[in-house]
């Protein structure tokens, strides 16, 4: 059965390869990043794609409108997109913190408020989250603005699907360990992951068009390495 599939971050990495393998696979695909040129340079026909900046109102009511003019609802949505800051936390300041925090948690949020009521019981919000993000896991100098941000997602999930647990959708977060992209290369310099985007998108895209009718609420750690 054709899903209608939503996916932040799209121009590269996870986001990118997740795109191309919804779209292969007949799924309409509204795939959305600041750089829609990538994604509109497939020119794949089930791929819809337009500047998008999750920090902006104006973009994320586009994003909106797209959803109320051509789509009869959304039976996915993935919050992938995300910033990365690898900076000492002394020299990390506020505005630091407020900039990584309006990407990967207001934007994750305020997303998902919008397409909520687009979703049906059976649909399912998966937030991409990061072993950085998680309680008690290794963690690293310099990302304390990435991985606390990441904790928060994780909670919001959390605190989602107790409240939306009768009505749906199903609202799961994937705490990601080293996977090859180019945000892990601007985190750790030179480390070579033993998961490549492709790889990881594929787990990724299978649990995004499964992992309802097992899972609600819960944070799954895809990870075999650290970081």
């Amino acid at each position: 059965m054709t899903k209608n599939i939503m996916i932040t971050g799209a121009s590269r990495g996870i986001g990118f390869e997740l795109a191309q393998l919804f779209a292969e696979e007949g799924h309409n695909v509204l795939a959305l990043s600041r750089n829609d040129k990538p994604i509109a340079a497939l020119d794949h026909p089930n791929i819809a794609c337009f500047p998008f900046d999750i920090t902006k109102t104006s973009d994320l009511l586009n994003a909106k409108e797209f959803v109320a003019s051509n789509w009869d609802g959304v039976d996915v949505l993935i919050n992938n997109a995300g910033r990365v800051l690898n900076r000492p936390f002394l020299e990390t300041s506020a505005k630091d913190f407020e900039e990584v925090y309006k990407v990967n948690v207001f934007g994750v949020a305020n997303l998902t408020r919008l397409i909520l009521p687009f979703m049906p019981k059976t649909g399912h919000v998966v937030t991409i989250s990061s072993m950085g993000g998680v309680q008690g896991s290794v963690k690293f100098p310099g990302l304390s603005a990435y991985s606390s941000s990441k904790g928060a997602v994780i909670t919001l999930t959390e605190l989602w699907a107790e409240e939306f647990k009768e009505k749906g959708p199903s609202f799961n977060v994937l705490a990601l360990g080293a996977v090859q992209t180019e945000m892990l290369e601007e985190a750790f310099p030179g480390y070579k992951a033993p998961v490549s985007a492709l790889g990881m998108a594929t787990y990724i895209k299978d649990f995004a068009l499964t992992g309802q009718k097992f899972y609600n609420g819960k944070l799954l750690q895809i990870s075999n390495s650290t970081p």
